[in-house]
């Protein structure tokens, strides 16, 4: 038998003797007081890590950096919505940490009370973050721009002592009144927070203030600037924060994250998947609304003494080169982003990346949403460094599936995200059983209980929605489902297939949501599409294909002739029973910012229905696409063989 590769056997170790694998990996981090046992699972499903150590996330990110990396650079702010820039060094950070920390201490808040953080892309929201963390209070950042009712939602369930806000953000050179919106939202709350402070940034000279609640955030720096605030020390298993993520329920799910577990997570992670080294620059290209953001545009980089990015804008203005230009202005080595990102890139003029030097960038990592093979092919050829693919979700905080390059050079299988990663035991099961699948064969995606540190422990206030929907679908056996479909190849590399419930049943045949798009993908003109089940009748389910194609595109076809195309393309890659029933070109797919392809609009308005409760959507491209397709879908006529022109 041949030896395994170092990354196999470093995984491997992970899963056959996880005791003493993670009390090595919590080496990583500064303990105050050790802890007894590295995994405690006797209560499933639910797991504790590290238990009866203490620590603090923001003396771990910031404090303990200091004596070494004072004068490094830690946060590098650089906004081209408001022709900003600003660099922090890890001593500057120390400073206005404690600072935002003593402003949060004078207010009231104190260990275990929740915190609202509804501002944009800029340094307060770090300090504002790490400040919580600091003070032990549980942090909740809501995505900025976020709409009334669901931010009052986000209020209510995690009951907040106090909301941090700003005047205002700016989008594309469109103004956000983010205090209005709060304000509104503080009117629908049930159990609306006490205390409310502002960072008043002089955009919105209309912005409403109520004294004595509120509280302007420079009055308080001025006031408690130079203070010395000790981070309190945490049991392992305390939270750091609430992260909310949208699901079939009408109340989103308070996703909660530890404290000990997460950072020996995110310090794992740091160092072998992303292989970042301290000192060096990361460019996170995502907002800190989103798990991404929390984990590696704050808390990642920092933990692991490297230099953050923090960058407020579109990626296309001033046009689709300043991505680039930021790397090559902090000589970023690692750089995180989404796949809608990199193809929006895709559309633009590509001697835009070429006017920059990216020769600093060493791996670019993309997750969020499936990454096609088109895209893989385009990003990979254009920057010509290892882009690397990974798979993971809100409730997991860190990859669950990608390649370590920490360890040794990647080997990429395109389409694929990699394999599983340390403490994840990954299984292909049969969907109704959750007997597992021999490889080669398409099932859902579960997870081995225990999940590994980092992991969310539990839903907020809600244990029986993690025992029984995410851990009880198949009673007798300890899995956690991901609720995603997928095959995993003979080397064991997996490949996602979409959404469990995103997978369309044509007559008996299973078909994955990102099986179809990857093919269409596969189409000189096409820019990305997006594929639903519609009911049928007589199949039961039949599929449409909502497409996007190139601005300028490598083919004369007209159309007619592109759609009759997608839907040869299909069949010839999945099968006569794989054929679209329709094919639509449209200008633009429904997405949430952080570019998830909104398919529940889609289908609904495949269907003729109603496309539902669209508040958490303050993006006017994302609503226009929706009644765009609702337009074309209501107007058109099937073409036979493939769909409305």
């Amino acid at each position: 038998m041949s030896k395994p590769s170092p990354s196999r056997e470093f995984i491997r170790r992970s899963l056959s003797e996880p005791e003493a694998f993670w009390t090595e990996q919590a080496q990583a981090i500064h303990w105050q007081t050790p802890f007894r046992q590295a995994c405690d699972f006797s209560r499933p499903p639910f797991a504790k890590w590290f238990s009866g150590g203490t620590t603090n996330l923001s003396y771990n990110a910031v404090d303990r950096h200091v004596p070494e990396r004072g004068d490094q650079a830690a946060l590098s702010f650089y906004s081209t919505e408001v022709d900003q820039e600003k660099n922090y060094t890890y001593r500057d950070l120390h400073r206005e940490v404690q600072t935002f920390a003593g402003a949060l201490q004078g207010l009231g808040v104190k260990r275990g009370d929740r915190v609202i953080i509804y501002l944009p892309m800029i340094p307060e929201a770090f300090f504002a973050m790490l400040a919580c963390a600091r003070l032990g209070a549980i942090h909740s950042v809501v995505f900025a721009g976020f709409a009334p009712a669901s931010l009052a939602t986000r209020i209510d369930d995690a009951e907040a002592k106090l909301l941090i806000t700003a005047d205002a953000a700016m989008r594309g050179g469109k103004l956000i009144p983010l205090k209005q919106l709060a304000d509104d939202a503080i009117r629908r709350a049930q159990f609306p927070p006490a205390r409310v402070v502002v960072c008043d940034r002089g955009l919105d000279g209309t912005m409403p203030f109520t004294p004595p609640r509120d509280v302007r955030y420079a009055d308080l720096r001025t006031k408690h600037a130079g203070e010395v605030v000790p981070p309190v020390w945490l049991e392992s298993n305390e939270l750091s924060y609430l992260l909310y993520t949208s699901g079939t329920t009408a109340t989103p799910k308070g996703i909660p994250r530890d404290t000990g577990g997460y950072a020996v997570a995110l310090s794992l992670a740091m160092q072998y998947i992303f292989a970042g080294v301290p000192g060096e620059t990361m460019f996170t290209a995502a907002d800190i609304g989103w798990a991404v953001g929390h984990s590696f545009g704050v808390y990642g980089p920092l933990l692991h003494g490297m230099n953050t990015v923090l960058y407020e804008g579109l990626p296309v203005r001033p046009d689709g080169g300043i991505w680039w230009k930021i790397v090559e202005k902090y000589r970023a080595t690692v750089m995180f982003t989404s796949p809608t990102a990199i193809r929006v890139l895709k559309r633009q003029d590509p001697g835009l990346l070429r006017r920059y030097d990216t020769s600093s960038l060493q791996r670019l990592f993309l997750a969020g949403e499936p990454l096609d093979v088109p895209t893989w092919e385009w990003i990979s050829n254009a920057l010509e460094i290892p882009v690397i693919d990974n798979y993971w979700q809100t409730e997991t905080g860190w990859p669950v599936l990608t390649l370590l390059p920490g360890i040794e050079a990647p080997k990429i299988k395109p389409g694929s995200p990699g394999v599983a990663t340390p403490g994840y035991a990954t299984k292909i099961v049969e969907p109704a059983t959750g007997t597992e699948l021999p490889r080669g064969e398409k099932g859902f995606l579960a997870l081995e209980l225990p999940l590994p540190p980092g992991c969310m422990p539990t839903v907020w206030r809600n244990d029986e929605m993690f025992s029984g929907h995410y851990c009880g679908r198949f009673p007798d056996r300890m899995l956690y489902s991901t609720f995603d479909y997928a095959i995993q190849d003979e080397d064991g590399y997996i490949f996602l297939l979409g959404r469990s419930d995103d997978v369309i049943n044509v007559a008996g045949h299973r078909l994955g949501t990102r099986e179809i798009e990857e093919t269409i993908c596969r189409h000189l003109a096409v820019a990305e599409a997006a594929a639903v089940g519609v009911q049928d009748s007589v199949k039961g389910q039949v599929v449409h294909c909502f497409v996007v194609l190139k601005p300028s595109t490598a083919t004369s076809a007209g159309p007619e002739e592109i759609q009759q195309q997608i839907g040869d393309l299909v069949v010839k890659e999945l099968g006569a029973f794989s054929r679209p029933s329709a094919v639509y070109i449209v200008g633009a797919l429904p997405k949430t910012r952080s570019g998830k392809v909104l398919r529940r609009a889609i289908l609904a308005a495949a269907e003729g229905r109603p496309t539902g409760d669209l508040s958490t959507l303050e993006d006017p491209v994302a609503l226009d696409s929706i009644r765009n397709l609702v337009e074309v879908v209501g107007r058109s006529a099937p073409l036979k063989g493939t769909g409305p022109v």
